[in-house]
């Protein structure tokens, strides 16, 4: 092996996979792990410059997880540190079809992937598709089924998301997991409530010339247009309709927000810029473009 101190300074050599299978004389994992170490090294010695690494970083990875495809990790590294262009991140992606190709029941591949798709390429059908089988695998998070039921409202429209919570609360393998389905259905139907308001909404304007000042305008006194408020939450009494200060849309007070996608401001400005990427080269985003959101659990942000 070449462990010339060219190594130290980003310059590492990576042979082909092809080659170095040839001189491992059947050491194969021996090999891989030593590539492996090298990748590590490669990340955590920088302080914030990772991405200047990317093709090396791409390159050991797949000389790693060709010589010994049965590793798990490494495919998830990549996924993490391929970051700093669409190409990176596709051949990221690449990668962790791979893994999920000789590990089928591990759950985080699948995540990681549908999030690249989510995030990085803006495309909501894909994420949720490579999402979805990850749901009832051993170890996933309670919260996966809501969030692959938000990215196929996006896509798919609300009907589609309530169908597809309506199954997963039929083939719920524990309560924990129905009690979590059954509050992002709560949030669809909350959802559904408030797009009748909105076209209540309309319909006073046209009628009247103006916008409401507050949602019980209505349904209460002269100029209403609907004969009675739809409650604010389907099981929880006690809240109200309210004008969102921000964006001016009718919310429910028990959520505070509407049901969709949200994302960190922050996240918003890194998505714009690889938006730029991706646009002017007409590559697209596949059959879907994504609400500007993140993964999160609820109507939270994370």
């Amino acid at each position: 092996m070449d462990t010339a101190a060219a190594a130290e300074d980003g310059q590492l050599s990576v042979p082909s996979p092809a080659k170095a299978r040839l001189s491992a004389l059947g050491f194969d994992p021996v090999v891989a792990d030593y590539y492996w170490v090298r990748a590590l090294h490669l990340v955590g010695r920088e302080l914030g410059a990772v991405e200047q690494h990317g093709d090396t970083i791409g390159d050991l990875i797949e000389l790693v997880t060709a010589l010994d495809p049965w590793v798990d990790h490494p495919y998830r590294f990549a996924a993490l540190w391929l970051t700093s262009s669409v190409e990176h991140v596709r051949r990221a992606n690449a990668l962790l079809e791979r893994a999920i190709a000789y590990h089928p029941r591990q759950w985080r591949n699948r995540f990681y992937l549908g999030y690249n798709h989510f995030f990085y390429l803006e495309d909501n059908a894909r994420a949720a598709d490579a999402m979805e089988p990850a749901i009832s695998m051993k170890g996933a998070p309670r919260y996966l089924g809501a969030f692959v039921a938000r990215l196929r409202s996006h896509e798919a429209g609300l009907e589609t998301a309530a169908a597809f919570l309506q199954q997963l609360i039929r083939n719920a393998p524990d309560g924990f997991k129905e009690a979590e389905y059954l509050k992002a259905y709560d949030e669809i139907e909350t959802e559904r409530r408030a797009r009748y308001l909105d076209a209540a909404r309309a319909a006073f304007w046209e009628r009247h010339g103006r916008d409401i000042r507050d949602p019980s305008e209505l349904w209460e006194g002269p100029a209403r247009v609907i004969r009675e408020m739809p409650p604010p939450h389907p099981l929880h009494p006690g809240f109200e309709w309210v004008l969102d200060e921000e964006s001016n849309e009718i919310v429910s007070s028990f959520y505070g927000s509407r049901y969709e996608l949200h994302i960190h401001p922050a996240d918003a400005k890194r998505r714009a810029l690889w938006r730029r990427q991706i646009e002017p080269s007409g590559a697209g985003s596949g059959d879907g473009t994504a609400a500007d959101a993140a993964v999160g659990e609820g109507t939270s942000e994370s």
